[in-house]
């Protein structure tokens, strides 16, 4: 599995149609498709969270 850290727009956006694309297999956890789902995922949660702040209501 070679998955890198997004550090780029065009590699986030190209991410997310991964994560896409494996969420319509819906595959099983802990399979190396479901193993990699979760790692995408993950990564994907961190780029969004630096880079698209969601200031708190209030």
């Amino acid at each position: 599995m070679n998955i890198n850290p997004i550090r780029a727009e065009a590699h986030y956006k190209a991410t997310l149609d991964e994560v896409s694309s494996l969420m319509e297999g819906d595959p099983d956890v802990g399979t190396p498709e479901g193993d990699r789902l979760d790692v995408l995922v993950t990564l994907v949660q961190a780029y969004e969270a630096k880079h698209y702040p969601i200031d708190p209501p209030g």
